[in-house]
């Protein structure tokens, strides 16, 4: 039977965890697990949208109380101050989540930003504008939003690439909607279904997947995504004008010439020679080839030396060290730049990391204590009894959560701390729980509505009053999450 029909692997009654320290009343058996569950999560909502508490405080408190609910003792989630044997559920979940994709990020995280500066969007966008011509300038823009989104984050995308949708759309005299939807359906799939962005990267690490068997699936269900979500555009962009708000191409060109003025400062010489398309190719596209030869070469080589090379260069921290320094060399030393210029726009870049990282880990901290609890394992055996797949328990979860909270982020640690340990209750390939990331993912980001920076990004960025954001933009995150939920759902009938 198919992996997306059959339900999570039979497993006998979870009886009460035998937790003895726990301060919180307990409520017995399979049903107090589920409830106090369910009031974790009731709980990690109420913080975020009513507290306005910050979410990786929200994730940490929540799974405090969840464990102390579940009859975790303080020992087990804290450890001792003196050494022993005693295993700190907390800290276990935070550093396994952390010590594998904190590396990957930072890399990620600075790979974008010298391909930023070094003007490489607005070199990688004009060369498809003259390409494709003025007529289809729409689908330019959205294959320059679905490249340069590999290796940069989805405001930032918006943040360099919007002055290239203003003039696009100025020239061509329609509606902004229909330039910069393209763009944005390109910048929201990289960001929700690809690696190095933190979403896929948390989810892989908390499902011990490859980031080639993320990076395979990423693509294969990406792509028929973001082409119905193109064809959205492509429809409302002929029925909603907005126009080119000239407020926004003015504090454009203010931006960009204040960011000259701090790369100068910095001491970044901006070269007039712009950046070759072909550059800007080969460093987005090394790590993400290096990554997918070292996944399939063990399974097309038996163990040898030349396997072993593979791997060592496709393991995702050499390959994104390897993109790296290409990038610093190719975009940056070749053009001018000193070494200095390349530590400060490094190290710059590095700042907003630090709350993704402590989110992401948190995540980590839920799911660890949902293990240890006994809560996952009564979760798995009542979603096994209703029949419930798991690919579709994911993806509803992931929406649940993302329309009530709006971070996509959280969204996906939280959804990947509780299916984490449903998955290890049944015998699930690689292959196939990288498809349970895809439709995490799909559901993290569907219906950006106004609990959602991202939502305000957009409308204010292109102008576009609350109404016709709500008819656009939201219409085309949930395009892009069903189209890719669906795509994984039917290419897990055959995995």
């Amino acid at each position: 039977m198919s992996p997306l029909f059959a339900p999570l692997a039979a497993a006998a009654p979870a009886p009460t965890p035998p937790h003895t320290g726990g301060i919180l009343p307990l409520i017995g058996g399979t049903t107090g697990l589920l409830t106090i569950a369910a009031l974790g999560i009731a709980l990690l909502l109420f913080l975020i949208i009513k507290v306005r508490l910050q979410p990786f405080v929200a994730l940490l408190t929540v799974s405090i109380a969840v464990g102390l609910g579940a009859g975790l003792s303080v020992t087990e989630l804290f450890g001792t101050v003196q050494k022993s044997t005693a295993v700190s559920t907390i800290e276990s979940g935070m550093g396994g989540t952390l010590g594998h994709i904190a590396i990957i990020i930072g890399l990620g995280t600075m790979l974008g930003a010298v391909l930023e500066v070094s003007g490489g969007a607005e070199v990688l966008a004009s060369r498809l504008l003259n390409l494709f011509g003025e007529k289809r300038a729409p689908l330019a823009m959205g294959l320059t939003g679905l490249i340069f989104g590999i290796p940069v984050f989805f405001d930032v995308g918006i943040f360099v690439l919007a002055p290239i949708v203003y003039a696009s759309a100025k020239r061509g005299g329609k509606s902004i909607i229909l330039y910069c939807m393209p763009l944005l359906a390109g910048l929201s799939m990289t960001h929700a279904f690809l690696p190095p962005h933190p979403g896929p990267v948390a989810a892989a690490g908390l499902l011990k997947v490859d980031l080639g068997w993320v990076i395979l699936m990423g693509i294969i269900c990406g792509i028929p995504a973001v082409l119905a979500a193109w064809g959205w555009a492509a429809w409302i962009g002929k029925r909603v004008f907005v126009p080119v708000p000239q407020d926004m191409v003015e504090a454009a060109d203010e931006a960009k010439a204040a960011l000259v003025e701090e790369q100068r400062a910095s001491g970044v010489t901006p070269t007039e020679k712009p950046v070759s398309l072909g550059v800007v190719f080969s460093i987005i596209g090394t790590p993400l080839v290096l990554i997918l030869l070292a996944t399939f070469s063990s399974i097309a080589f038996d163990p040898s030396t030349g396997r072993s090379v593979i791997e060592f260069f496709g393991h995702p921290f050499v390959a994104l060290t390897i993109a790296l320094l290409l990038a610093y060399y190719l975009l940056g030393i070749r053009r001018g730049w000193s070494r200095k210029s390349l530590e400060t726009v490094s190290t710059a870049s590095l700042k907003p990391v630090g709350n993704i990282l402590l989110v992401v880990g948190a995540g980590g901290v839920f799911g660890a204590v949902l293990s240890a609890s006994g809560i996952a394992k009564a979760l798995a055996d009542t979603f096994n009894n209703v029949g419930l797949p798991v690919i579709v328990l994911a993806y509803l979860i992931s929406l649940v959560l993302r329309v009530a909270q709006g971070s996509a982020t959280v969204a996906i640690v939280t959804t990947a701390g509780i299916v984490a340990p449903l998955l290890a209750e049944g015998d699930y390939s690689q292959a196939f729980t990288a498809l349970v990331i895809m439709a995490i993912s799909a559901g993290s980001i569907f219906a950006s509505h106004v609990n959602d920076g991202g939502f305000w990004m957009v409308a204010k960025y292109f102008g576009i009053s609350e109404r016709d954001t709500l008819r656009t933009w939201t219409i085309l995150e949930s395009v892009l999450s069903v189209a890719g939920f669906a795509v994984a759902a039917v290419i897990s009938l055959f995995v």
